[in-house]
């Protein structure tokens, strides 16, 4: 792939993309990086003709070209020809990427059905591919639909889609963003085979650790014109620009720097036996939840770590009461001031709403005022008018932090609150969370895939696989001394911390 003084831009937007080149050459890996609004997504949707048709884009390049294909004059009917057969997508946002109402079979079949591949051969070729993207069991997955898998397992859906029409070129649109550390490095290694195999990869991601395990050159945007380039070890050990190194030095490292003490509060929640089922399809069923027990006490943060599908999500929302548990107990002595910050924050709200009616509906007549809570959380006057899809990720994480505290919350429960948002973005939203703890006294539960985040914000720890609770502990004890097996595992894959 070859593109040269590529500019890009969208009705109401402005121009996002201001003479962009790169190449991406055969059994190479070239990686995007950049903060909130360089311009990351726009670029990748552009190098598929995702942007051509939007109202009002206006698309220009003195070299775009797919393969060998000139595609700069390319109707919409070549670019449909060339997506999933020549060069493919692997999207950033699972849940919003896939129709809650197909099923995962149909859902990666569709590129074959495009591309004329017999109804007889898809159904192996789409396990093939469910297999490569590390979904386990795959045979069982292929009747579920987007709501019965995880976020990471929905994101290896995606991955597999991309995969199973044999592209040559892969552009990656953070595809480790919702992925445990153990699934991430597989997912990475599978990269690194295909672009060993030939395959030209473009990883677009916020996660540097990503692209130091897989990417031979990076490309730095900043306001849609990139700043920087060279090889991995060029811009890591020796940025010049100050972008580089503000992404560079944002990555979580260290301890929390004020740990709360052995608990000893008022406890806010208590969950004995918690255990939560759901069925299959065929009539089996899964234990999603299994025996958990889980204490919180007043202004301390419990972190909750473990792979994808090992039953955070669940266990979030039997905290916050939207799912009862089939066994156990779970008690709360703050009833009616639980709140939940969701993984998927586009997801939650309304886009009908424009920011104002999201807050205060969540407020009440009593409550504070959107503008109060816009303040609390950083965020000028000016958003209180927007549609949450036309705000920036941390912008979009921000608002869902002001809704939940339009309740006044004694406990948050935080779902990922920080997987798909940029470092120095997610940097940010750490610091935000732990002065509004410091500052209104509150406790939280923190989930997260990653280790290094979940050092930084938590006082105790809670590692999970297959729905049961492993090891718990203060989080530097666990950190430094696992004894389970699997938290050695999840620490050996992680970047360090």
């Amino acid at each position: 792939m070859e593109v040269a003084g590529l500019r890009v831009a969208l009705r109401g937007t402005g121009v996002v993309l201001d003479g962009v080149d790169l190449t991406v050459a055969a059994g190479e890996c070239v990686a995007v990086v950049g903060p909130s609004g360089a311009g990351k997504s726009v670029l990748a949707r552009t190098l598929l003709g995702l942007t051509h048709d939007e109202p009002g884009a206006e698309i220009s390049a003195t070299v775009l070209s797919i393969d060998g294909r000139d595609m700069r004059r390319a109707s919409a009917r070549r670019w449909r020809a060339l997506r999933g057969g020549e060069i493919s997508l692997v999207l950033q946002d699972a849940l919003q990427s896939l129709d809650p109402l197909r099923t995962v079979e149909a859902e990666v079949a569709e590129v074959l059905a495009v591309h004329g591949v017999p109804r007889a051969e898809r159904r192996a070729r789409v396990l093939r591919a469910l297999a490569a993207a590390e979904l386990p069991d795959p045979q069982v997955r292929l009747r579920q639909r987007p709501g019965e898998l995880s976020g990471g397992m929905r994101q290896r859906v995606l991955i597999a889609a991309a995969l199973v029409g044999g592209a040559q070129v892969l552009v990656a649109d953070e595809p480790t963003t919702a992925l445990d550390a153990t699934v991430a490095a597989r997912v990475l290694g599978l990269l690194s085979r295909l672009r060993d195999d030939g395959q030209g990869i473009l990883l677009v991601t916020h996660d540097l650790e990503a692209v130091r395990r897989v990417a031979d050159r990076v490309v730095v945007l900043d306001r849609g014109r990139v700043v920087e380039a060279g090889t991995v070890d060029e811009i890591w050990r020796a940025p010049r620009h100050p972008v580089t190194r503000g992404l560079r030095d944002a990555v979580p490292r260290g301890a929390k720097t004020s740990p709360a003490p052995a608990p000893s509060g008022p406890v806010l929640a208590r969950g004995v036996g918690l255990t939560r089922r759901y069925a299959l399809p065929g009539g089996a069923r899964v234990t999603a939840v299994d025996d958990v027990d889980i204490t919180v006490h007043r202004e301390e943060v419990v972190g909750v770590v473990g792979e994808s599908g090992s039953g955070k999500s669940t266990l979030a929302r039997l905290l916050v009461g939207a799912e009862q548990p089939d066994a156990g107990t779970l008690g709360t002595s703050v009833p009616g001031r639980v709140r939940l910050i969701p993984q998927d924050p586009l997801g939650s709200f309304d886009p009908r709403w424009n920011v104002e009616r999201i807050l205060r509906t969540a407020a009440g007549p009593s409550g504070p005022s959107p503008g109060e809570l816009l303040a609390d959380v950083g965020l000028e006057a000016a958003a209180l008018r927007r549609a949450p899809a036309l705000l920036s990720g941390g912008q979009r994480q921000r608002v869902a932090i002001a809704r939940a505290l339009a309740a006044r919350p004694r406990l948050l429960v935080c779902d990922e609150p920080v997987s798909a948002l940029d470092v120095t973005t997610q940097r940010d939203i750490l610091d935000l969370l732990l002065e509004l703890q410091r500052r209104e006294g509150l406790a939280m539960v923190f989930i997260s895939h990653d280790l290094a985040v979940v050092r930084q914000v938590s006082d105790r720890i809670l590692v999970m696989q297959a729905g049961r609770v492993v090891e718990r502990g203060t989080t530097e004890q666990v950190l430094a001394a696992p004894a389970d097996p699997f938290t050695r595992e999840l620490i050996a894959a992680s970047p360090p911390m």
